[in-house]
């Protein structure tokens, strides 16, 4: 497979698609929540994120392809995988995504510090990447306005 296709792609695994859409129809009660509260319909700043998508050889809790933005919830499973969780992360920045974590209690208790935390890196992002904001406009319309 060439590099432009696997880029296209964002490293999509077909390989993964069974699973991906098991662990979309069964989320946590904090994947929900995150996702009911921030991440929906491209409620965080007109972007638009992904629930379970498969990269490379991993499971994406929610991804933003527009970003290359890749955000993990750990649970009480995370607490035993730590070792594994930091080789996941340097895999998938090796391949140009940002992963940023939260743990569930976090979530739970806190959800407006993770938006704001979100819409801070998110304007990072963007002052680092101004062509992102012209690609981003193109995809806004009345029925999809960037709020």
């Amino acid at each position: 497979m060439n590099d432009d296709k696997i880029k296209y792609n964002f490293h999509y695994n077909k390989k993964l698609k069974h699973l991906a859409r098991n662990l979309r129809h069964n989320p946590t009660i904090t994947e929900k929540y995150i996702w009911s509260y921030i991440l929906k319909s491209r409620q965080l700043k007109g972007y638009q994120f992904l629930r379970q998508r498969p990269i490379g050889k991993y499971i994406a809790d929610f991804f933003c392809k527009d970003l290359k933005l890749i955000i993990e919830l750990d649970g009480l499973t995370h607490e035993e995988k730590e070792i594994e969780d930091k080789t996941r992360q340097k895999n998938l920045e090796n391949s140009g995504y940002t992963v940023l974590r939260y743990k569930d209690s976090e979530v739970m208790k806190d959800i407006d510090c993770i938006q704001t935390q979100l819409e801070k890196w998110i304007e990072k992002y963007e002052n680092l990447h101004p062509e992102i904001l012209k690609f981003k406009q193109k995809k806004s319309s009345p029925l999809n306005p960037p709020f």
